[in-house]
């Protein structure tokens, strides 16, 4: 696939997809990141990826990102996850992410997470269950 193809696929499609270097810095980040988080693509580039994760599971995060990296395997092995994430704006949202370690040769280059919005759905199974 054309390169240029790519960029215009991973820039227009639906859902978020962020890449983060081993040391968790973003260097990938669409369109749809945008959207679902608030900040702008020069915005998120070159920073961590704490950006986007509320403070309280930062270290839960970075423990397992740091041992995916390491193994170069994934706990989840692609499986989505519901978690949270925090927006520009402060607001928490819920957000379904898948995630893949991204490789060269044999080694890991960095990890890439597609992610789409999920408040809307869990809030409602939320009110629905508390009636």
């Amino acid at each position: 696939m054309d390169d240029a193809i790519a960029t215009f696929i991973l820039d227009q499609m639906a859902d978020a997809l962020i890449f983060a270097t081993v040391d968790g810095k973003i260097a990938g980040w669409n369109g749809a990141s945008t959207a679902l988080f608030g900040f702008e693509k020069g915005e998120a580039i070159g920073e961590s990826l704490d950006l986007i994760i509320p403070p309280h599971l930062r270290n839960a995060h970075w423990a397992g990102f740091d041992s995916a990296v390491k193994a170069g395997q994934l706990k989840l092995n692609g499986r989505p996850t519901l978690t949270r994430a925090t927006h520009k704006t402060g607001r928490r949202l819920y957000v379904e992410m898948s995630f893949a370690l991204v490789r060269s040769s044999d080694c890991v280059v960095g990890s890439v997470a597609v992610a789409r919005d999920a408040t809307e759905r869990v809030e409602r199974e939320r009110a629905k269950a508390a009636r």
